[in-house]
């Protein structure tokens, strides 16, 4: 269920370091080894890629600067970030499902944004684009403050062990990150099935003084301008089945 460890076992990021920025940088994936595309998820890169999919950093380790989504996408219409897309289960049907907005999938792995890419080119999704690098990058240098009409984060990798919660993604700083981005009235939905992660996002959420709690009644009544409904993966089937409750936070950038 958690994109970060869909590949192989991981090793130390080799990444260089980012420029001094307010947003101090949290470790919250590490890059895996290289897992190779098939031959048909090879050509469609080669084929899609350089049309709808960007880095989030350079080969000299320099960030990506600004997106302009009504070029990227040819229109103007709502964004949507996913941070930690994985394979884009969630992503796809989301998007299917609501082709009135523009998804923007990041996602560090490109064997997963690989899959994804495929999907959306076979099923003709037109209103997904995909950056490969860390959400934190994305965020700071790519996208413009309020700019976006929700962000989601869909089961981020909890570092379950006590001296790895510093590199879990949902900290204070980055969901003032989050917050800043958001248009007023922009969504953060956040889902994990990490029981003692889910206290800490909802503090987190909750202690952000730019962002208000969304009560069940208005997500049920569809009052929202993104939808809240996921598809449910069989990562997310297995882990109900084996008694893992899943926890769903929203909130809704003030005015």
């Amino acid at each position: 269920m958690h994109a970060q460890r869909e590949e192989a076992a991981p090793e130390a990021s080799q990444e260089p370091s980012a420029p001094a920025h307010p947003y101090p940088r949290i470790t919250s994936v590490v890059r895996a080894r290289h897992s190779a595309l098939s031959g048909g998820q090879q050509d469609t890169w080669d084929r899609r890629w350089p049309e709808l999919g960007r880095d989030a950093r350079d080969a000299n380790g320099a960030p990506a600067g600004l997106i302009d989504t009504a070029t990227w996408f040819g229109r103007s219409a709502p964004v949507i970030l996913e941070i930690g897309c994985g394979a884009g289960i969630s992503t796809r049907a989301m998007a299917a499902a609501e082709p009135h907005l523009d998804v923007i999938a990041v996602e560090v792995y490109r064997k997963g944004l690989a899959q994804l890419l495929g999907a959306a080119d076979r099923e003709g999704l037109t209103n997904i684009r995909f950056i490969r690098g860390d959400g934190v990058d994305v965020l700071e240098h790519m996208v413009a403050p309020g700019s976006l009409t929700g962000v989601r984060v869909f089961f981020p990798d909890p570092w379950p062990k006590a001296r790895h919660h510093k590199r879990r993604l949902l900290q204070p700083t980055t969901v003032a990150l989050i917050a800043d981005r958001l248009k007023p009235g922009g969504v953060l939905h956040a889902a994990t099935d990490h029981a003692g992660y889910a206290e800490q996002i909802a503090e987190v959420g909750d202690g952000e003084a730019l962002l208000a709690r969304v009560d069940q009644d208005r997500v049920s009544r569809d009052e929202l301008p993104i939808s809240s409904r996921r598809p449910e993966t069989k990562f997310e089937a297995k882990g109900r089945h084996a008694g893992s409750a899943i926890t769903e936070l929203i909130w809704e950038r003030r005015s």
